[in-house]
């Protein structure tokens, strides 16, 4: 997970760091601005993932996680098919239904109770799902209307650019089983005490367990999801070193979660820590794995 908040001849040295560690995917947050940086330097997400993928050439990029508060899925989904293409079939389309906050309060919008957020994340993910496998004559949901919407040339990644649903509850659960190829949680919802990863596992447990039952319940195979946890706010201690990387790691994949995301390290709150233990890590985990994700690849430059 990559902030961004460098200016760019500094920000394209860190994305290119990361893909030179080894690391098999990269993301940045998706907001207006945030949280605890609130007064800090903040840079779009669209714009510094397609910066990213003109100079790197391998680690895959997404969004982390976009959402419908200040997006509407016509305009994303049009951003996602370029960066696509941009990134030569690297994008993954991170989204969420999002908290409200400083982007509510940016665009003066009205803060939506949970029932409606949830309502509005549902259309905005089913009508994403549909424009990006293509052509689109009518959608009339109650938040979001599309009419005649051509998606050319499509995206690179076919049937379309892979989605990471952040969920939790019930609802988001049930969405993530019927759209999404990768699955997205970083614990609690709300809750950025740090715990160590010990003190997460029963929760992270439930949330697979339920992720589990949200695609039997849909008639899916729950080994087609991916699940990645965000690290960092309330699971944490993954980069106090390699040693303790590689203990979460085992601990995180037993119960079943496939990737990990860490933050990249800060000098200062949040996400504090030392550049020194990605290298760390890179060579007692990473280095000459690269073993190809089991989401859908891009094609070689040969084919393009």
């Amino acid at each position: 997970m990559i902030l961004p908040e460098h200016r760019w001849p500094g920000a394209a040295k860190v994305w290119l760091e990361a893909e030179r560690l080894g690391f098999d995917h990269a993301w940045t947050y998706d907001h207006l601005m945030w949280r605890w940086l609130r007064d800090e330097t903040w840079f779009a997400s669209v714009p510094t993932l397609a910066a990213a993928a003109a100079v790197t050439s391998r680690i895959r990029l997404g969004t982390m996680v976009a959402a419908p508060g200040f997006r509407h899925p016509v305009l994303f989904a049009k951003e996602l098919m370029a960066l696509d293409d941009i990134s030569d079939g690297r994008l993954i389309g991170g989204v969420g239904a999002g908290a409200g906050g400083y982007d509510d309060q940016a665009l003066g919008a009205v803060a939506l109770p949970p029932r409606d957020r949830a309502s509005r994340f549902a259309e905005f993910v089913e009508l994403t799902d549909l424009l990006l496998c293509g052509h689109v004559d009518a959608y009339e949901g109650e938040h979001f209307t599309a009419r005649d919407v051509r998606m050319r040339p499509g995206c690179v990644q076919m049937p379309r650019v892979p989605l990471a649903i952040a969920a939790t509850g019930p609802r988001g659960m049930r969405l993530a089983a019927r759209h999404a190829d990768i699955w997205i949680t970083a614990g609690e919802p709300g809750v950025f005490e740090p715990r160590p990863v010990e003190r997460t596992l029963p929760l992270l447990k439930k949330q697979v367990a339920a992720l589990d039952e949200a695609c039997e319940a849909e008639g899916r195979d729950p080994t087609a999801v991916d699940r990645v946890v965000l690290t960092g706010a309330m699971v944490d201690g993954l980069l106090d070193s390699a040693d303790a990387f590689m203990h979460a790691e085992g601990l995180l994949g037993e119960i079943g979660f496939t990737d990990l995301v860490v933050h990249w390290p800060r000098e200062d709150f949040p996400y504090r820590g030392r550049r020194e233990v990605l290298e760390e890590i890179a060579a007692a985990v990473l280095s000459g794995a690269n073993v190809p994700p089991s989401w859908p690849a891009g094609p070689s430059p040969e084919a393009l």
